[in-house]
């Protein structure tokens, strides 16, 4: 009984002291779920996979969830908690009936603290890390890394109320982790260092930003694949940022680690306020000490207006262009390299970017082309219900010869992808008209409805697929919910 009683002491005190420890921090959980349907006719302009092997149902219905949780000691001091389920099919994997499998995974896990008595603020874990853009509200985010998530160690640091100086370090791949295959050391890491200088002034902002990131070659690039519908654009680290050539079979890279850099500038001028003008440039290069088909440079640029002097509308034009390969695939690639982007002009349905509901877009490479987007944004004329319909034109600026011969190389699909990856003389159209209607001020009711049709050249990827693109153009409806706590 002694012995018992004893247990109870030492239970109730562990108890008094957790209850001591949580009262001292205050806990806060926010998340979102969505479940939606996304019927499509002729995805990818065919209706096949991008190797053309499959073909895609004409309706799967999706579920996804986001939990996250702050732990909060003071406002100085907390821990980000975040899982998911990411966009997973009904009856496939988490939803299959009786028995699935877990598909459940941490998306955010970061201490994010200021040095005491200061505004030096860090954050250090997986974490939201996007570089510089113009304007958010429409382009939504960097195409060089942006819209996602990665381990890292950044910092913020307020100089006065107009400048402040950002940076960190990020570690996007350890392929083998701590140890490696052999008894050899192999370069197997991606890691990247970027530095921010933001600029803000009465109707004016001006962001100047560089990254250098050291690659190493035995780093998995082709195994780790980006964007919300992988699945249907085959976009990977290794199609983002190499080039053709060095992933041929029996390709090499002469250099055990390569440096790849970016530096650009963005400019948001408000001053005309209700109208807005958004503007980037980016130029990036990688590999340049390699083998000369392993190189990979080039740059981007997109301009951008907005009209937010109407209650009823917002009304948004933009035009982007990023250099296209040359005729050959021996001096390498002349596209700008990019990690991981979620740049969109008005979530365009062409446009792997901010659309409500995932696995629901083209997957236009912004990289190799050039375009335009005209938008009618946040209509609404009744109480809860909401609209936007944009249109979009894309036309190519990379050599036929050079995306034939990278699939020669690479692979249907593998590496460039009809209608992702345009030649000069293609082009294509897009038009998507987006709603959103709120049953409750954390409920609403989503419809996304777009349309794409697509000129290709059987010169470049053969008349099978071309001919299967001019059956019919590609639609898309979206339907469902989306709640957020």
């Amino acid at each position: 009984m002694k012995r018992l009683a004893s247990l109870a002491v030492l239970a109730a005190l562990a108890l008094g002291c957790a209850t001591a420890a949580m009262a001292a921090t205050e806990v806060r959980m926010t998340g979102e779920a969505r479940v939606w349907g996304n019927a499509w006719s002729h995805v990818n302009y065919t209706g096949w996979n991008y190797k053309a092997t499959t073909t895609g149902d004409p309706l799967t219905i999706w579920e996804r969830l986001r939990l996250r949780t702050d732990f909060i000691a003071n406002e100085g001091l907390k821990f980000r908690f975040g899982i998911r389920v990411n966009n997973r099919a009904w009856g496939n994997d988490t939803f299959t009936v009786d028995n699935p499998t877990t598909a459940i995974d941490v998306y955010q896990a970061y201490l994010q603290f200021k040095w005491p008595g200061t505004d030096l603020e860090f954050t250090v874990g997986l974490q939201d890390i996007d570089l510089p853009i113009s304007g958010p509200s429409v382009l939504n985010t960097s195409p060089v890394f942006g819209g996602t998530r990665a381990a890292g160690a950044t910092f913020s640091a307020p100089v006065t109320e107009q400048f402040k100086v950002n940076g960190g370090f990020i570690r996007f791949l350890d392929t083998n982790k701590d140890f490696d295959t052999t008894t050899t050391q192999v370069a197997d890491e991606f890691d990247g260092y970027f530095l921010t200088l933001p600029v803000t002034l009465d109707g004016f902002k001006a962001t100047p930003w560089a990254m250098l990131a050291v690659a190493g070659r035995a780093a998995g690039y082709a195994s780790t694949f980006v964007g919300a519908s992988p699945r249907y654009s085959n976009q990977s680290l290794a199609t983002n940022l190499l080039s053709a050539a060095s992933l041929a079979p029996g390709a090499t890279f002469r250099n055990a680690q390569n440096a790849f850099w970016w530096v650009g500038a963005s400019v948001a001028v408000t001053a005309l306020d209700p109208f807005k003008f958004y503007g980037d440039v980016i130029y990036g290069e990688g590999n340049a000490s390699d083998k000369s088909a392993n190189r990979r440079s080039g740059m981007f640029f997109d301009l951008a207006a907005e009209y937010t002097g109407f209650s009823a509308l917002t009304p948004q034009v933009s035009f982007w262009y990023g250099t296209g390969e040359d005729g050959s695939t021996r001096n390498g690639s002349e596209r700008m390299p990019s990690v991981v982007g979620s740049w969109g002009p008005s979530t365009s349905f062409l446009f792997d970017s901010n659309q409500a509901f995932g696995a629901g877009n083209m997957g236009l490479n912004a990289m190799g082309s050039w375009g335009l987007a005209a938008s009618l944004n946040k209509v609404s004329f009744i109480e809860n219900l909401t609209h936007r319909l944009t249109f979009t034109y894309a036309q190519g600026n990379n050599s036929g010869r050079a995306l034939r011969n990278a699939t020669l190389l690479t692979g249907t699909g593998n590496y460039v992808q009809m209608g992702r990856d345009l030649a000069v003389g293609e082009y294509v159209l897009g038009v998507n008209f987006d709603n959103q209607y709120a049953i409750y001020e954390n409920l609403a009711a989503i419809v996304e409805a777009g349309w794409a049709h697509g000129s290709f050249l059987k010169s470049v990827w053969g008349s099978r697929l071309v001919n299967e693109a001019k059956g019919g153009d590609a639609v898309k409806v979206a339907f469902g919910l989306n709640y957020r706590f």
